[in-house]
């Protein structure tokens, strides 16, 4: 990979940082695993070979008839029927490590739900007796996903916006900075739980909510950029040769506000994994069931007696969250112009 030496300064800089170094490397394995989350926790075996043919249930539903049964109904491969008529072929049944979904129930439950931490449930069972590890593994995945695409799309609006605010000045930058400051001083979360009451909120629905108010707080940064590019001399210069406004923007200036918006992001990510997890902990947030961790906070306050749902729950977004801050420091400081 052919860096600038000044990428290759700050790459230099970033990794000197052990702390964000290495918090960078465990978040990404950490992501990594839950992408593959199915081959983690599955309720369904990843591989069968029945009767000299292989059947992938973990991708694929097949029907009990597939396998010798009566109904054309999806086979349940935990059900003692199920796994007799596989015996009887001798067959191979392939297991992910946890046998267990974010939905699925365990019904084998020796105590009353939520049942605690035991080898069949590492981190024991919510209220529904579903396995806590499978839905941290999940709801991992999910907050990560739904913050990245939230950071990718609020990052775009508000670069653009700052960018024409700080270029255009006067009227655009006056009216921009109005509208900012009546905007920013509505109290988000409440009109976020008022915005999701009037809808059945799903992925999408509750990333288009939260970006109505998240693209805000990189505005400033790259409006302040353009107010102090625009008047450079390469960008005079520019000007001066007949080259338009949106490439002076985008290929002379963009590229130095920039640094600065890289800097924001780790943060951004972070307040959009905690605003998702308060709305889910107030119930106005994923569809009931979804694998959320702020879900299980909110299990965790009802079900004192169980501590390790809180705990659970506690301990994933803990880490989840320093990660990012510790990632979010070393990007600031590997971009600071002072070094």
């Amino acid at each position: 990979m052919n860096l600038s030496p000044l990428n290759r300064r700050r790459f230099e800089l970033f990794k000197a940082n052990k702390r964000g170094w290495w918090s960078l490397w465990l978040f990404l394995i950490l992501f990594g695993a839950s992408l593959g989350a199915e081959l983690i926790a599955n309720d369904k075996p990843l591989a069968v070979h029945y009767d000299n043919h292989w059947y992938f249930p973990a991708l694929k539903r097949y029907p009990e008839t597939t396998f010798g049964g009566e109904f054309p109904l999806e086979a349940n491969y935990k059900s003692p029927y199920i796994r007799e008529l596989l015996k009887a072929k001798d067959a191979w049944v392939l297991w992910a490590p946890i046998p267990y979904s974010y939905q699925s129930i365990n019904y084998d439950l020796k105590v009353p739900a939520p049942a605690p931490p035991s080898t069949d449930n590492l981190l024991g069972t919510d209220d529904q007796g579903r396995d806590v590890l499978a839905r941290v593994i999940y709801g991992f995945r999910i907050s990560v996903l739904f913050a990245l695409t939230l950071t990718l799309f609020s990052s775009l609006i508000g670069v653009i916006a700052g960018a024409l605010q700080g270029f255009y000045g006067g009227w655009v930058d006056l009216a921009g900075q109005r509208f900012l400051e009546i905007w920013s001083g509505l109290p988000v979360l409440y009109l976020l739980i008022i915005l999701a009451s009037f809808v059945q909120p799903n992925f999408w629905w509750l990333l288009g909510i939260m970006l109505l108010f998240s693209w805000m707080s990189l505005v400033d940064v790259v409006r302040a950029e353009f107010l102090r590019g625009r008047n450079l001399e390469y960008v005079r210069a520019a000007r001066a040769l007949g080259m338009q406004n949106g490439a002076i923007m985008f290929r002379h200036i963009l590229p130095n506000a920039m640094v600065s918006t890289m800097t924001f992001m780790p943060f951004i990510l972070t307040g959009a994994i905690g605003t998702l997890t308060a709305l889910d902990f107030l119930g106005f947030g994923l569809p009931a069931g979804s694998p959320s961790l702020g879900e299980l906070v909110a299990q965790g306050k009802s079900n004192l007696q169980a501590p390790w749902l809180g705990m659970s729950a506690f301990a994933v977004l803990a880490l989840m969250l320093s990660l990012l801050v510790f990632i979010g420091e070393s990007a600031r400081d590997a971009f600071d112009p002072r070094k």
